[in-house]
């Protein structure tokens, strides 16, 4: 399990690779990676006292493998989840017959009103199971899970994405393609 510390310092590494490099002083390349060494560099300015083993633990430990080195670790970068642009380089592929949007009841109204929007993000964060879901939708609140019909928006049209920590993505999701679930 991951200790308080690793938490604290994983959590400021997901705000400086998928939101805000300039936190530190750095910018993302075209893929979304930075140099680990410049991370560690930045993060250890901003008060934490981090080596690369520290890093690798919390890149191996995280349960959402949020994030990936290079294959020579000098780089790293977040799996999904950006608000800034970065190419994923993801291929399009055909998802399963339904997916799941775990949420908060607070924000089920508007979502059945205007659909699933990606809203500061580069996609709409999908999961392939119920219990995926409810747990991302608990973090925002009283729980809510939607039940996407993912095939008939391949079939329409919509392109599917399938990130390296295997959480489905997606541009939108018209109200006419979910349910709710919970």
């Amino acid at each position: 399990m991951i200790s308080k510390q690793d938490m604290k310092i994983s959590k400021f590494i997901s705000l400086v690779l998928r939101h805000k490099p300039e936190e530190i002083g750095l910018i993302l390349d075209e893929f979304g990676y930075i140099s680990t060494s410049d991370l560690i560099k930045g993060i250890n300015e901003k008060g934490y006292k981090v080596t690369f083993t520290d890093i690798e633990r919390i890149v191996i430990e995280d349960d959402k493998q949020r994030y990936s080195f290079n294959d020579d670790k000098t780089k790293i970068k977040a799996n999904q989840g950006h608000s800034v642009s970065v190419n994923l380089e993801l291929k399009a592929i055909e998802p399963p017959n339904e997916l799941y949007h775990g949420t908060a009841t607070r924000f089920t109204e508007n979502i059945c009103k205007e659909g699933i929007k990606k809203q500061n993000r580069q996609y709409v964060h999908l999961s392939a199971d119920i219990e995926t879901a409810t747990k991302v939708g608990k973090r925002h609140g009283e729980l809510a899970v939607l039940r996407v019909n993912s095939q008939q928006m391949y079939q329409d049209g919509y392109k599917f994405y399938l990130s390296e920590n295997k959480v489905w993505l997606t541009d939108y999701v018209p109200a006419k393609y979910f349910s709710k679930e919970k």
